[in-house]
């Protein structure tokens, strides 16, 4: 039968032009399904020898352009939850909180989290005077992976020094209420006499080589990528700070003369050098300089070392923790001075820190590029006592001894006086 023939009908220039273009573009879908076909034999592994880098953290140095090496590749980026490769310290984050401070504690751990323990992974330490509630252990387990060790405070740590009376406290306490911060508030010295020389004689915390203090409402602002525990160790410094303000002269009026007794029935307890003259001018007297100890890495065996013990049992013994307001900033700020030498003491300049008060950021361009904070509004670089440490070198004890003994005087707590700044 056949096909039936098509009469009357005459291909157009138009039509060519289509049948080329079909044809062209039948040509491409096959060039590019071949090509999907070979990358998909290829192997996994022969396409990684041709690139530069085999994986994230291990350059391939044949492939490398030729104005590059290994050695000066940028770090790359790791897990963020990734342990930090190293060593660690017997150390741990110490943090004296209470249960109704809960949500800032949970927002300084997670800025401390984020900026260097969600890698380096020390334990925390938790301590209350009162037992912590399970709603507080659960805001906290939230926030961290990290072993956290809960400690309760009793008598023996939370308490009067036995120089004072509840009674004699309590006269003092209504005299002093409105003359400075907290000249009321009677935990606020169990808290301070705690700090000064009772914090590291806890069970959670005897055992310990190292700890870095934590506080509820701080801020960490910069990146933390090395362990400044084995940075200090390994540099032989015992105690790390970022700032260094002036203590309220009316909080610490007989802290000094109380100091000195100390020492010069001690001498034989002082190094032969120290930063005594960091924390004492020439006339003799207290600058009121001090590190600021919300923030504070320390090895432990300066507090526990015979001199420190002695310090502050003299201090303890002399009612100033409760009939004035001895800070635990100062007591440890002049005592570090006395038994440290200035190559033992180191400022964390690169760690960005803010305490309701004060705050600190590195201006350092090559630290500043880790942080998120503002230079202009650091307060450490307009300290007095931060300019100081930075000038002073250590102090000969016959030196020291010299300057004490030639500026005698006591003071005397005159009434009258309270309205004067």
């Amino acid at each position: 039968m056949g096909f039936p023939q098509i009469t009357g009908f005459k291909p157009t220039a138009r039509m060519y032009k289509l049948g080329i273009l079909v044809a062209v573009l039948v040509t491409v879908f096959m060039t590019l399904h071949m090509a999907s076909s070979f990358f998909e034999t290829t192997t996994k592994s022969s396409i990684v020898e041709n690139l530069p880098f085999t994986n994230v953290l291990t350059p391939n140095p044949s492939k490398l352009p030729g104005n590059l090496s290994v050695g000066v590749l940028p770090p790359a980026r790791v897990s963020y939850d990734e342990p930090a490769p190293g060593e660690r310290v017997n150390g741990a984050i110490v943090v004296l909180v209470r249960n109704s401070e809960l949500d800032g504690l949970r927002k300084s751990m997670r800025m401390f989290e984020d900026r260097f323990n969600r890698r380096f992974k020390y334990p925390y330490v938790l301590l209350n005077d009162q037992n912590f509630t399970q709603e507080f252990r659960d805001g906290i387990a939230a926030i961290t992976k990290n072993e956290v060790r809960y400690g309760i405070l009793n008598e023996s740590y939370w308490n009067y020094s036995p120089s004072v009376t509840p009674e004699g406290t309590e006269l003092k306490l209504l005299e002093n209420k409105n003359r400075y911060l907290y000249g009321g508030s009677l935990s606020y010295r169990f808290m301070c006499r705690f700090q000064s020389g009772l914090f590291y004689k806890h069970p959670l915390v005897s055992s310990l080589d190292w700890y870095w203090r934590l506080e509820p409402d701080v801020e960490y602002y910069c990146d933390v990528d090395y362990d400044p525990f084995v940075f200090m160790r390994d540099n032989g410094i015992k105690y790390g700070f970022t700032i260094a303000p002036r203590e309220g002269r009316r909080t610490v009026e007989t802290l000094w003369n109380t100091t000195r007794n100390w020492i010069k029935a001690n001498t034989h307890l002082l190094p032969e050098r120290s930063l005594a003259n960091w924390v004492m001018g020439t006339d003799g007297h207290y600058n009121l300089c001090h590190f600021w100890s919300n923030f504070e890495i320390v090895d432990l065996s300066l507090y526990r070392s015979e001199a420190y013990e002695s310090y502050f049992n003299h201090l303890d013994e002399s009612q100033g923790f409760f009939y004035e307001r001895w800070g635990d900033a100062p007591v440890h700020s002049i005592a570090a001075a006395l038994l440290l030498q200035k190559g033992e003491i180191h400022w964390f300049e690169d760690i960005g820190y803010k305490h309701p008060g004060n705050m600190h950021c590195p201006r350092d361009p090559a630290m500043h590029a880790k942080c998120v904070c503002d230079p202009g509004k650091s307060y450490t670089y307009r300290s007095a006592c931060q300019t100081r440490f930075a000038k002073v070198n250590n102090m000969a004890k016959e030196r020291l001894m010299q300057i004490l003994d030639n500026s005698e005087f006591e003071y005397r707590y005159d009434p009258a006086k309270l309205t004067q700044k």
